[in-house]
């Protein structure tokens, strides 16, 4: 299966210039025989701060847009965006799974990243990523957003769900970006998976606190033993007056996960009755 990663610099305020990002970046990863390609997270508005109903509509749309795309180039596109709750007043940033046009997958990232206050612009979800199968095969994937990277359990429940291939969309700061590279290492050697990270580039003021954050990409794919999978090709993909977006394409081997599950069955032999007692 050949995967690929955008690295965009996402700017907030500019859902316009970040659609025509995206779209110029999922055309190019289309050229290159891309099944499924990852855009960071938020990749159409940004972190605006206080996103609204003209927000909103505007990522809807920029999403649309972007559905069409994965319809007409008959690929699969995994990134998140602000959506509307019903019961808040709030938004989720939800992570999106399109295949062939279709939203699949919704999952609204868990954990909201306190230094940034993210939690007083967004709604936390409550349910564990939906794993989505890929078109023409039984691989299945699920969608994991940023800060939920820290939290084992996420990515444990997605897996548990069948998932084969984790995809984690991401806005993480050049600040922490160790910790971005090893937790893609652990939680794929840890969850016996291959996990595709897609960090965003470029600098920005994020969310309510106006913090001024760069940030650095590092995209990678990692494999189920937790070793790196070596880019097939990098292409920089033009974007207007921005930096370049950065795309990245991987050739990757969902049998090695079945092959590792088999040989050393992490899965059958956890003690799930023992840790519920030990975390309470």
């Amino acid at each position: 299966m050949r995967v690929a990663t955008l690295e965009m610099d996402v700017r907030s305020g500019d859902p316009e210039g970040n659609l025509e990002a995206a779209l110029r970046g999922i055309q190019a990863a289309a050229d290159e025989g891309a099944e499924l390609v990852a855009l960071p997270e938020m990749w159409s508005t940004g972190f605006a701060a206080g996103l609204g109903e003209p927000e909103l509509g505007l990522g809807e749309a920029a999403l649309g847009a972007v559905a069409a795309a994965s319809a007409s180039l008959d690929l699969v596109v995994v990134g998140s965006g602000p959506a509307a709750v019903e019961v808040s007043g709030l938004p989720a940033n939800r992570a999106h799974v399109l295949v062939r046009g279709q939203q699949m997958g919704g999952y609204d990232k868990v954990h909201l990243f306190s230094p940034t206050a993210e939690s007083l612009a967004f709604t936390a979800g409550d349910r564990p990523p939906v794993p989505t199968e890929m078109p023409g095969s039984d691989v299945r994937i699920a969608p994991i957003v940023c800060y939920d990277l820290r939290f084992p359990a996420v990515s444990k429940a997605a897996v548990r769900a069948g998932a084969e291939v984790l995809v984690v969309v991401a806005q993480w700061p050049e600040a922490r970006a160790a910790h971005w590279a090893a937790l893609l290492r652990g939680r794929a050697a840890e969850c016996q998976a291959y996990v595709i990270g897609c960090n965003r580039i470029g600098e920005d003021e994020v969310g309510r606190k106006r913090l001024r954050l760069r940030f650095p990409g590092g995209s990678a794919v990692v494999g189920p033993d937790g070793e790196d999978v070596a880019p097939a090709l990098r292409v920089e993909v033009a974007a207007g007056r921005r930096l370049a977006s950065r795309l990245s394409v991987h050739q990757v081997d969902p049998g090695e996960v079945r092959r590792l599950r088999r040989e050393v069955p992490v899965a059958r032999d956890e003690r799930r009755d023992r840790y519920a007692a030990w975390l309470k």
